[in-house]
């Protein structure tokens, strides 16, 4: 493949991505939570490249980004309750997993041979330019090599899947920080949290009016980021570390905290959640082969549920 085009999200440039889309091509793009490997949602071919880019594992499903709760309803069947969310939190970062309409003309792939399908709205307005633009919808996973730090920079996208993928839209650091708090809601059943993300699910749960169910046990993931290890540098983790053993590098949390990288000198969990995979990059890259990263302790409330979710998948043992 020729050289990465790294895209200016300009209009000729919003314009130069939808055609490489439309092409069948890979596009890299910002949202709010992080940088999506773009491919049309609908061509099996556009779709299994983005596993073989990423090296993702054929069971793991994708997330297909579209324009509004319209588009969605194209695509599959939302509940009372799935109605109820988009109209709360879409666009932004909240994904749900839902029935599949059997016309809804995705590649099959997209589910990973699942009867559902995870939509979501982004709300980053490079992401609302370009699904505009192409006019279909985008299945993005995090543009990464599957089970690495999730990319909230260009650079970080042009640093894993550089020469990989055609093109990626420069629209400078993601706000959020974290991919999409998902849910599942089928008719008759209640909803489900399968993975916390820059949604806070008390925020979800105030709309519905009933706590969130924990997904059941099974042989395989019900939507991404279910993965034991994922989000993974390629130092160690070590977690809930008050100070930094010798020769390891620590990421703190909190004013008072002196450590050498810190997720929020504040103490916000908003900003942790921006800064956490951009610092996980930047240890990786000052530590030498085989170094560990000392983690402070996260509060598990609020953002910090998605943050700690990250991290523990992290510091899991890889395969």
């Amino acid at each position: 493949m020729p050289e990465t085009l790294r895209l200016v999200p300009d209009p000729a440039g919003i314009a130069r991505a939808a055609a490489l889309l439309a092409r069948g091509a890979l596009v890299a793009f910002p949202t709010e939570t992080v940088y999506g490997l773009g491919g049309d949602a609908r061509s099996d071919a556009a779709v299994a490249a983005i596993f073989a880019a990423k090296g993702r594992p054929a069971f793991n499903p994708l997330i297909v980004h579209v324009a509004d709760a319209q588009a969605a309803a194209a695509l599959a069947h939302l509940p009372p309750e799935a109605e109820r969310l988009a109209a709360a939190f879409w666009p932004g970062p909240l994904t749900l997993v839902l029935p599949a309409r059997a016309a809804a003309g995705l590649a099959p792939r997209v589910a990973a041979g699942l009867p559902s399908v995870a939509l979501r709205v982004p709300a980053h307005p490079v992401a609302r330019a370009l699904l505009s633009a192409f006019g279909g919808p985008v299945a993005a996973p995090s543009a990464n090599p599957s089970g690495r730090i999730s990319p909230t920079r260009a650079g970080h996208v042009m640093a894993g899947l550089g020469g990989r993928i055609a093109a990626v839209l420069d629209g400078g650091a993601c706000p959020v920080g974290l991919e999409s708090t998902i849910v599942a809601l089928a008719p008759g059943a209640p909803p489900v949290l399968l993975r916390p993300g820059g949604l806070p699910a008390e925020r979800i749960e105030a709309v519905l009016g009933r706590p969130l169910g924990a997904p059941g046990a099974g042989p395989r993931p019900a939507a991404p980021g279910q993965l034991a290890s994922h989000y993974a540098p390629a130092a160690r983790l070590r977690l809930n570390a008050a100070e930094a053993g010798q020769g390891e590098l620590r990421l703190g949390f909190g004013p008072g905290d002196s450590p050498d990288l810190n997720l929020s000198p504040a103490g916000d969990l908003e900003e942790a959640a921006a800064n956490l995979f951009h610092l996980l990059h930047e240890a990786d890259r000052r530590l030498p082969p085989g170094g560990v990263i000392a983690v402070a302790p996260l509060p598990e409330t609020g953002l910090g549920r998605a943050l700690n979710d990250r991290l523990r998948r992290a510091a899991a043992p890889r395969g």
